[in-house]
């Protein structure tokens, strides 16, 4: 038998006590199954560019992962309401405020359902601990959804684009990661930053040490980076920072 599978996926950074509270709800509610850390320094308090990295990162989990996904600035909000969404089989668990929003419309099938908050105390802060995680732990253990089926798919991030035009994460070498899939760029297009054009390389060793360029990473993303050098700091870039793509100019 195979073991369940949650994946995490959120902004909360590994200091402190937060991830640690999650894992151990868990444990209690599905300590059958194998928990993975997948981001937990997904863009701070920033729904959208997480969301492009959501949808591409999701792709290599088998289709019955459970993800818990938190980057919950509406936390406690009346306006924000918690949701579970199924697409292609996997499970999201999370706030409804446009995280969900590009893995849902690049599913073939996509699902939604209300969370309703479990027995106990309910803190108004810290949902991914006391709402979403015994959520996820239920799922994971086959049970149906806790609260209603919602009718429509409409909600927040339905206005974002397919592919968003921004550094969206910068990883541990200062690689600037955009929401933009690779696939959705011609052969040949530059990208340009800071205005800084940027030429496609398939790998680093492609490009000279200390030069910039764009290449297709493995989950399929743009991304930026200088061979043997760090992008954010050559470049100046910053989540949010825009990208621009536009025809390689002949010589």
């Amino acid at each position: 038998m195979t073991r369940p599978l949650i994946v995490l996926f959120t902004d909360f950074g590994l200091e402190g006590p937060y991830v640690g509270q999650m894992k151990a709800v868990l444990h209690r509610e599905a300590p059958l199954a194998a928990v993975v850390d997948l981001f937990h320094d997904a863009p701070a308090h920033d729904p959208k560019p997480s969301a492009y990295l959501l949808a591409a990162y999701a792709e290599a989990f088998p289709d019955d992962a459970v993800f818990l996904c938190v980057v919950d600035p509406g936390v406690g909000s009346a306006t924000r309401r918690p949701v579970a969404a199924q697409a292609d089989g996997r499970w999201y668990v999370g706030p409804d405020n446009g995280l969900f929003a590009i893995v849902a419309r690049r599913a073939r099938t996509a699902h939604w359902w209300a969370i309703e908050a479990p027995p106990g105390r309910l803190s108004a802060s810290f949902h991914g601990r006391d709402l979403f995680a015994p959520e996820a732990g239920r799922l994971a253990r086959g049970e149906p959804p806790s609260g209603e089926r919602l009718r429509g798919t409409t909600g927040p991030g339905d206005d974002w684009p397919d592919d968003l035009a921004q550094i969206v994460y910068i990883d541990h070498f200062g690689n600037a990661i955009t929401g933009l899939r690779a696939r959705s760029l011609r052969p040949g297009q530059n990208l340009a930053v800071n205005g800084v054009a940027l030429a496609s390389a398939r790998t680093f060793a492609d490009a000279p040490a200390g030069e910039p360029f764009w290449y297709e990473n493995s989950n399929g993303l743009a991304e930026i980076a200088v061979n043997r050098g760090r992008a954010a700091e050559a470049l100046g870039l910053a989540v949010g920072a825009p990208v621009s793509v536009s025809e390689a100019q002949e010589t």
